[in-house]
């Protein structure tokens, strides 16, 4: 009987100040042969929040390509697969540090690798009008009392996500109900942070749709349209590029640090990063499923 086919595969802690924080990501390789099935397979047998399967690119221009798996769906860009993806494939000696170029289903956006990570450029800034602030509230356990008065508009940069604007102390009181939220446009899931100006921080804990609004420790792709978010809020300013911190995790035992900028033209964001280390944490190879 022939032997099983196997792929050679990472576990990596992104966003992560050390390891076993952050978020943890699955890094397959040479994922090329397989089909949709095989990948949602073992994206459920690894059972992280998101799988990241590495191909060769399709798009002119692009170094590699990556399918982004949660254990139940197939997303078309997500942050912390992609910085986690693109410093495996340097740290392995698969790609050579610098700029890459990774293609998915967002397009092909720019991914800058260095020894200790890697920073992420969004894609094209969106921003629509949100659920009222107080209707968002309650969906979430919270209540008219721990709103600051901020607008709840749905942005993103590549995936959009609804952002809650809370007192400090609401965050960690934040509890998601699915029945109400079935009928709320918050995208791909809700952020509710907390603003600090005086350190352009935001404590948040991001909930989304396809974990079936369970808590994500450290959100690439949310924390790229929080700039989106901030700059419409007059949070941040209107022209130029401002840095901001997301801090996420910490309630869930998994810190998790998103170094970010935004840039804006008109009181509007025009674009975003996303910047985090990753720290290997195991490899091994992985059956093919059949």
């Amino acid at each position: 009987m022939a032997a099983p086919v196997e792929l050679e595969y990472e576990v990596v802690d992104v966003f992560a100040p050390r390891a076993f924080a952050g978020n943890p990501l699955a890094v397959v390789f040479d994922a090329d042969e397989l089909t949709t099935e095989q990948c949602q397979a073992l994206a459920n047998e690894f059972a992280l929040s998101e799988t990241s399967l590495l191909c060769a690119p399709t798009e002119a221009g692009a170094d590699y390509r990556v399918r982004i798996f949660t254990p139940y769906a197939e997303l078309p860009f997500a942050g912390h697969p992609s910085v986690g993806a693109a410093h495996t494939l340097v740290r392995t000696g698969r790609l050579p540090a610098g700029t890459l170029r990774q293609e998915c289903g967002a397009g092909v956006l720019d991914v800058v690798v260095d020894a200790d990570g890697a920073t992420l450029s969004g894609g094209r800034p969106t921003l629509q009008d949100g659920p009222a602030p107080a209707e968002l509230a309650a969906a979430m356990g919270l209540d008219a009392a721990d709103l600051t008065g901020v607008p709840a508009d749905v942005a993103g940069c590549g995936l959009p996500f609804g952002y809650l604007s809370v007192c400090p102390d609401a965050v960690d009181r934040a509890v998601p109900d699915p029945r109400a939220l079935a009928g709320v446009d918050v995208g791909e899931g809700v952020a509710v942070l907390s603003w600090d100006a005086a350190t352009a921080t935001a404590r948040a804990r991001v909930f989304a749709r396809d974990l079936v609004w369970g808590e994500d420790p450290a959100t690439g792709s949310a924390a790229l349209g929080a700039g989106v978010w901030l700059v419409e809020s007059g949070l941040l300013a209107g022209e130029g590029t401002s840095s901001y911190t997301v801090r996420q995790g910490e309630r869930m035992g998994r810190p998790s640090v998103l170094d970010c900028t935004v840039t804006a033209a008109g009181s509007r964001a025009v674009a975003a990063t996303v910047r985090g280390a990753v720290v290997p944490v195991a490899s091994g190879r992985i059956r093919v499923p059949s």
